[in-house]
Protein backbone atom coordinates (compact mmCIF):
# COMPACT_ATOMS: atom_id res chain seq x y z
CA UNK A 1 0.00 0.00 0.00
CA UNK A 2 1.22 3.49 -0.87
CA UNK A 3 1.52 5.91 2.05
CA UNK A 4 0.31 9.35 1.01
CA UNK A 5 1.50 12.49 2.79
CA UNK A 6 -1.50 14.40 1.45
CA UNK A 7 -4.79 13.71 -0.27
CA UNK A 8 -4.22 12.98 -3.93
CA UNK A 9 -7.45 13.53 -5.77
CA UNK A 10 -8.14 12.46 -9.34
CA UNK A 11 -11.31 13.36 -11.22
CA UNK A 12 -12.22 11.38 -14.34
CA UNK A 13 -14.51 13.03 -16.88
CA UNK A 14 -16.25 10.30 -18.86
CA UNK A 15 -16.97 6.77 -17.63
CA UNK A 16 -16.97 4.96 -20.94
CA UNK A 17 -14.58 2.12 -21.73
CA UNK A 18 -11.41 4.22 -21.36
CA UNK A 19 -12.48 6.11 -18.24
CA UNK A 20 -13.64 2.99 -16.41
CA UNK A 21 -10.55 0.99 -17.46
CA UNK A 22 -8.35 3.81 -16.16
CA UNK A 23 -10.27 3.91 -12.87
CA UNK A 24 -9.88 0.15 -12.52
CA UNK A 25 -6.11 0.45 -13.11
CA UNK A 26 -5.86 3.20 -10.46
CA UNK A 27 -7.63 0.98 -7.92
CA UNK A 28 -5.51 -2.06 -8.75
CA UNK A 29 -2.25 -0.15 -8.47
CA UNK A 30 -3.16 2.02 -5.47
CA UNK A 31 -1.97 5.18 -7.23
CA UNK A 32 -4.35 7.70 -5.68
CA UNK A 33 -6.53 7.82 -2.58
CA UNK A 34 -9.52 9.81 -3.83
CA UNK A 35 -11.22 9.17 -7.16
CA UNK A 36 -14.30 10.95 -8.49
CA UNK A 37 -16.17 9.84 -11.61
CA UNK A 38 -18.18 12.37 -13.66
CA UNK A 39 -20.39 11.52 -16.59
CA UNK A 40 -23.36 13.07 -18.41
CA UNK A 41 -25.09 9.82 -17.51
CA UNK A 42 -25.02 10.12 -13.71
CA UNK A 43 -26.40 6.59 -13.29
CA UNK A 44 -23.47 5.20 -15.28
CA UNK A 45 -20.98 7.03 -13.07
CA UNK A 46 -22.79 5.83 -9.93
CA UNK A 47 -22.77 2.26 -11.18
CA UNK A 48 -19.07 2.32 -12.02
CA UNK A 49 -18.23 3.80 -8.59
CA UNK A 50 -20.30 1.15 -6.84
CA UNK A 51 -18.74 -1.68 -8.83
CA UNK A 52 -15.20 -0.39 -8.15
CA UNK A 53 -15.92 0.02 -4.43
CA UNK A 54 -16.96 -3.61 -4.21
CA UNK A 55 -13.41 -4.57 -5.20
CA UNK A 56 -11.90 -2.48 -2.40
CA UNK A 57 -11.25 -5.44 -0.07
CA UNK A 58 -8.93 -6.84 -2.74
CA UNK A 59 -7.11 -3.57 -3.48
CA UNK A 60 -5.75 -0.49 -1.74
CA UNK A 61 -7.85 1.85 0.43
CA UNK A 62 -9.36 4.55 -1.75
CA UNK A 63 -12.42 6.79 -1.69
CA UNK A 64 -14.36 6.34 -4.93
CA UNK A 65 -17.58 8.14 -5.76
CA UNK A 66 -19.60 9.72 -8.55
CA UNK A 67 -19.76 13.50 -8.54
CA UNK A 68 -20.21 16.69 -10.52
CA UNK A 69 -17.92 19.45 -11.79
CA UNK A 70 -17.71 21.05 -8.35
CA UNK A 71 -15.42 18.13 -7.40
CA UNK A 72 -12.77 19.56 -9.74
CA UNK A 73 -12.19 22.56 -7.48
CA UNK A 74 -9.57 20.84 -5.28
CA UNK A 75 -8.49 18.05 -7.67
CA UNK A 76 -4.80 17.47 -8.31
CA UNK A 77 -5.55 15.89 -11.66
CA UNK A 78 -8.52 16.03 -14.03
CA UNK A 79 -8.37 13.32 -16.68
CA UNK A 80 -10.69 13.77 -19.65
CA UNK A 81 -11.73 10.61 -21.47
CA UNK A 82 -15.17 11.85 -22.62
CA UNK A 83 -16.08 12.50 -26.22
CA UNK A 84 -17.32 10.89 -29.39
CA UNK A 85 -15.77 7.50 -30.15
CA UNK A 86 -13.70 6.59 -33.19
CA UNK A 87 -15.90 4.56 -35.53
CA UNK A 88 -14.63 1.68 -37.69
CA UNK A 89 -12.79 3.13 -40.69
CA UNK A 90 -12.69 6.61 -39.15
CA UNK A 91 -9.32 8.24 -38.54
CA UNK A 92 -8.57 10.04 -35.29
CA UNK A 93 -8.42 13.30 -37.21
CA UNK A 94 -11.99 12.78 -38.49
CA UNK A 95 -13.10 13.39 -34.92
CA UNK A 96 -11.64 16.90 -34.74
CA UNK A 97 -14.53 19.32 -34.90
CA UNK A 98 -16.98 16.99 -33.19
CA UNK A 99 -14.85 16.59 -30.09
CA UNK A 100 -13.42 20.12 -30.06
CA UNK A 101 -16.90 21.51 -29.43
CA UNK A 102 -17.59 18.92 -26.73
CA UNK A 103 -14.30 19.82 -25.05
CA UNK A 104 -15.00 23.53 -25.01
CA UNK A 105 -18.03 22.90 -22.83
CA UNK A 106 -16.29 20.40 -20.55
CA UNK A 107 -13.20 22.56 -19.94
CA UNK A 108 -15.27 25.69 -19.32
CA UNK A 109 -17.33 23.81 -16.72
CA UNK A 110 -14.16 22.65 -14.98
CA UNK A 111 -12.48 26.07 -14.95
CA UNK A 112 -15.62 27.82 -13.67
CA UNK A 113 -15.29 26.04 -10.30
CA UNK A 114 -11.70 27.25 -9.83
CA UNK A 115 -9.69 24.21 -10.92
CA UNK A 116 -5.95 24.86 -10.65
CA UNK A 117 -4.40 21.43 -11.07
CA UNK A 118 -3.16 19.45 -14.06
CA UNK A 119 -5.23 18.37 -17.06
CA UNK A 120 -4.55 15.03 -18.73
CA UNK A 121 -6.37 14.59 -22.04
CA UNK A 122 -6.97 11.12 -23.48
CA UNK A 123 -9.81 11.72 -25.95
CA UNK A 124 -8.93 11.54 -29.65
CA UNK A 125 -7.58 13.25 -31.61
CA UNK A 126 -5.55 13.75 -28.45
CA UNK A 127 -2.89 16.14 -29.72
CA UNK A 128 -5.47 18.56 -31.08
CA UNK A 129 -7.81 18.30 -28.11
CA UNK A 130 -4.90 18.95 -25.75
CA UNK A 131 -4.27 22.22 -27.59
CA UNK A 132 -7.99 23.05 -27.40
CA UNK A 133 -7.85 22.40 -23.63
CA UNK A 134 -4.86 24.73 -23.30
CA UNK A 135 -6.62 27.52 -25.18
CA UNK A 136 -9.95 27.21 -23.36
CA UNK A 137 -8.50 26.71 -19.86
CA UNK A 138 -5.85 29.44 -19.95
CA UNK A 139 -3.58 27.26 -17.79
CA UNK A 140 0.20 27.17 -18.33
CA UNK A 141 1.27 24.66 -20.99
CA UNK A 142 3.12 22.63 -18.35
CA UNK A 143 -0.21 21.73 -16.78
CA UNK A 144 -2.06 20.59 -19.90
CA UNK A 145 -0.83 17.17 -20.98
CA UNK A 146 -2.08 14.79 -23.64
CA UNK A 147 -1.61 11.03 -23.47
CA UNK A 148 0.19 11.45 -26.80
CA UNK A 149 2.16 8.43 -28.00
CA UNK A 150 2.46 6.78 -24.59
CA UNK A 151 0.38 3.83 -25.81
CA UNK A 152 2.03 3.69 -29.24
CA UNK A 153 5.42 3.53 -27.52
CA UNK A 154 4.18 0.69 -25.29
CA UNK A 155 2.90 -1.19 -28.35
CA UNK A 156 6.26 -0.64 -30.05
CA UNK A 157 8.20 -1.98 -27.08
CA UNK A 158 5.85 -4.95 -26.72
CA UNK A 159 6.08 -5.99 -30.37
CA UNK A 160 9.87 -5.60 -30.37
CA UNK A 161 10.03 -7.72 -27.21
CA UNK A 162 7.91 -10.42 -28.86
CA UNK A 163 10.03 -10.39 -32.02
CA UNK A 164 13.37 -10.60 -30.21
CA UNK A 165 12.07 -12.67 -27.26
CA UNK A 166 13.26 -10.20 -24.63
CA UNK A 167 11.28 -8.86 -21.65
CA UNK A 168 9.51 -5.68 -22.80
CA UNK A 169 10.83 -3.86 -19.73
CA UNK A 170 14.33 -4.25 -21.19
CA UNK A 171 13.35 -2.85 -24.58
CA UNK A 172 13.57 0.91 -25.00
CA UNK A 173 12.36 2.99 -27.90
CA UNK A 174 9.97 5.78 -28.79
CA UNK A 175 7.11 6.47 -31.12
CA UNK A 176 6.94 10.22 -31.74
CA UNK A 177 4.64 12.62 -33.55
CA UNK A 178 0.87 12.48 -33.89
CA UNK A 179 -1.00 9.79 -31.99
CA UNK A 180 -2.24 8.55 -35.34
CA UNK A 181 -1.38 7.87 -38.94
CA UNK A 182 1.60 10.25 -39.24
CA UNK A 183 3.47 8.97 -36.18
CA UNK A 184 7.04 7.71 -36.60
CA UNK A 185 9.29 5.09 -35.01
CA UNK A 186 12.59 6.47 -33.76
CA UNK A 187 14.71 3.52 -34.90
CA UNK A 188 17.93 5.40 -34.17
CA UNK A 189 17.21 5.26 -30.43
CA UNK A 190 15.85 1.72 -30.03
CA UNK A 191 17.89 -0.24 -27.50
CA UNK A 192 17.67 -3.77 -26.14
CA UNK A 193 19.34 -4.05 -22.78
CA UNK A 194 21.21 -0.83 -23.54
CA UNK A 195 22.53 -2.16 -26.86
CA UNK A 196 21.51 -0.14 -29.96
CA UNK A 197 19.20 -2.15 -32.21
CA UNK A 198 21.48 -2.00 -35.25
CA UNK A 199 24.30 -3.53 -33.20
CA UNK A 200 22.03 -6.03 -31.42
CA UNK A 201 20.66 -7.37 -34.71
CA UNK A 202 23.34 -6.39 -37.25
CA UNK A 203 20.63 -4.56 -39.18
CA UNK A 204 22.12 -1.88 -41.38
CA UNK A 205 18.84 -0.02 -41.95
CA UNK A 206 15.68 -0.84 -40.01
CA UNK A 207 13.59 1.38 -42.30
CA UNK A 208 14.01 -1.02 -45.24
CA UNK A 209 13.93 -4.27 -43.25
CA UNK A 210 10.63 -6.00 -44.07
CA UNK A 211 10.10 -7.42 -40.57
CA UNK A 212 10.76 -4.10 -38.87
CA UNK A 213 8.56 -2.24 -41.36
CA UNK A 214 5.71 -4.68 -40.70
CA UNK A 215 6.28 -4.38 -36.97
CA UNK A 216 5.91 -0.60 -37.05
CA UNK A 217 2.83 -0.81 -39.27
CA UNK A 218 1.25 -3.09 -36.66
CA UNK A 219 2.00 -0.42 -34.04
CA UNK A 220 0.58 2.41 -36.13
CA UNK A 221 -2.53 0.50 -37.21
CA UNK A 222 -3.17 -1.33 -33.92
CA UNK A 223 -6.20 0.79 -32.99
CA UNK A 224 -7.87 0.16 -36.36
CA UNK A 225 -7.43 -3.61 -35.98
CA UNK A 226 -8.68 -3.66 -32.38
CA UNK A 227 -11.67 -1.43 -33.18
CA UNK A 228 -12.58 -3.73 -36.06
CA UNK A 229 -12.31 -6.76 -33.78
CA UNK A 230 -13.92 -5.54 -30.54
CA UNK A 231 -15.27 -2.05 -31.16
CA UNK A 232 -12.86 0.05 -29.06
CA UNK A 233 -9.44 0.11 -27.39
CA UNK A 234 -9.31 0.77 -23.66
CA UNK A 235 -7.18 -1.58 -21.53
CA UNK A 236 -3.83 -0.43 -22.92
CA UNK A 237 -4.62 3.28 -22.73
CA UNK A 238 -6.18 2.79 -19.27
CA UNK A 239 -2.88 1.41 -18.02
CA UNK A 240 -0.91 4.09 -19.87
CA UNK A 241 -2.95 6.80 -18.15
CA UNK A 242 -2.36 5.09 -14.81
CA UNK A 243 1.39 5.12 -15.51
CA UNK A 244 1.28 8.82 -16.33
CA UNK A 245 -0.78 9.52 -13.21
CA UNK A 246 1.79 7.75 -11.05
CA UNK A 247 4.60 9.79 -12.60
CA UNK A 248 2.75 13.02 -11.80
CA UNK A 249 1.34 12.30 -8.33
CA UNK A 250 4.51 10.59 -7.10
CA UNK A 251 6.76 13.35 -8.51
CA UNK A 252 8.84 10.75 -10.35
CA UNK A 253 10.55 12.92 -12.97
CA UNK A 254 9.93 10.03 -15.36
CA UNK A 255 10.40 10.22 -19.12
CA UNK A 256 7.19 9.39 -21.00
CA UNK A 257 6.12 10.09 -24.57
CA UNK A 258 3.23 12.46 -23.96
CA UNK A 259 1.71 15.21 -26.06
CA UNK A 260 2.92 18.63 -25.01
CA UNK A 261 3.31 22.07 -26.56
CA UNK A 262 6.63 22.37 -28.38
CA UNK A 263 8.04 25.87 -28.69
CA UNK A 264 11.32 25.59 -30.54
CA UNK A 265 12.24 22.03 -29.59
CA UNK A 266 13.00 19.80 -32.60
CA UNK A 267 12.70 22.92 -34.75
CA UNK A 268 8.92 22.92 -34.24
CA UNK A 269 6.73 25.67 -32.84
CA UNK A 270 3.30 26.06 -31.27
CA UNK A 271 1.96 22.55 -31.77
CA UNK A 272 0.97 19.75 -29.39
CA UNK A 273 2.80 16.59 -30.44
CA UNK A 274 4.11 13.35 -28.90
CA UNK A 275 7.71 13.70 -27.69
CA UNK A 276 9.76 12.19 -24.83
CA UNK A 277 9.11 14.42 -21.84
CA UNK A 278 10.16 14.56 -18.18
CA UNK A 279 7.01 14.66 -16.03
CA UNK A 280 6.64 15.38 -12.31
CA UNK A 281 4.13 16.83 -9.82
CA UNK A 282 4.18 20.17 -11.63
CA UNK A 283 3.34 18.56 -14.97
CA UNK A 284 5.83 18.92 -17.82
CA UNK A 285 9.32 19.67 -16.52
CA UNK A 286 11.28 19.40 -19.75
CA UNK A 287 11.09 18.06 -23.28
CA UNK A 288 13.89 15.60 -24.03
CA UNK A 289 15.47 16.43 -27.40
CA UNK A 290 16.82 13.31 -29.06
CA UNK A 291 19.32 13.55 -31.89
CA UNK A 292 17.20 12.33 -34.78
CA UNK A 293 18.32 11.17 -38.20
CA UNK A 294 17.48 13.41 -41.15
CA UNK A 295 14.68 11.05 -42.15
CA UNK A 296 13.20 10.99 -38.64
CA UNK A 297 13.40 14.77 -38.35
CA UNK A 298 11.61 15.17 -41.68
CA UNK A 299 8.89 12.71 -40.65
CA UNK A 300 8.41 14.62 -37.39
CA UNK A 301 8.12 17.92 -39.28
CA UNK A 302 5.50 16.43 -41.58
CA UNK A 303 3.51 15.07 -38.63
CA UNK A 304 3.67 18.45 -36.90
CA UNK A 305 2.54 20.27 -40.04
CA UNK A 306 -0.51 18.03 -40.31
CA UNK A 307 -1.37 18.53 -36.63
CA UNK A 308 -0.89 22.29 -36.86
CA UNK A 309 -3.27 22.53 -39.79
CA UNK A 310 -5.97 20.43 -38.09
CA UNK A 311 -5.50 22.25 -34.76
CA UNK A 312 -6.08 25.55 -36.52
CA UNK A 313 -9.40 24.23 -37.85
CA UNK A 314 -10.41 22.98 -34.39
CA UNK A 315 -9.60 26.31 -32.75
CA UNK A 316 -11.60 28.13 -35.42
CA UNK A 317 -14.52 25.77 -34.83
CA UNK A 318 -14.70 26.55 -31.12
CA UNK A 319 -14.41 30.31 -31.75
CA UNK A 320 -17.41 30.21 -34.06
CA UNK A 321 -19.68 28.79 -31.36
Amino acid sequence: MVNFSKTRKVVVIGTGFVGSSYAFALLNQGITNELVLIDLNRDKAEGEARDLNHGMPFGSPMKIRAGDYEECRDADLVVITAGANQAPGESRLDLVNKNAKIFKGIVNNIMEVGFNGIFVVATNPVDILSHVTLEVSGLPKERVIGSGTILDTARFRYLLSEYFQVDSRNVHGYIMGEHGDSELPVWSHVQIGGVPLDRYTNLMDETINKDMTNLFENVRDAAYHIIEQKGATYYGIGMGLARLTRAILHNENSIVTISTLVQGEYGLDDVYIGVPTIVNEYGVRQIVELQLTNTEQQQLRESAALLKEMTGKALEAIKEE
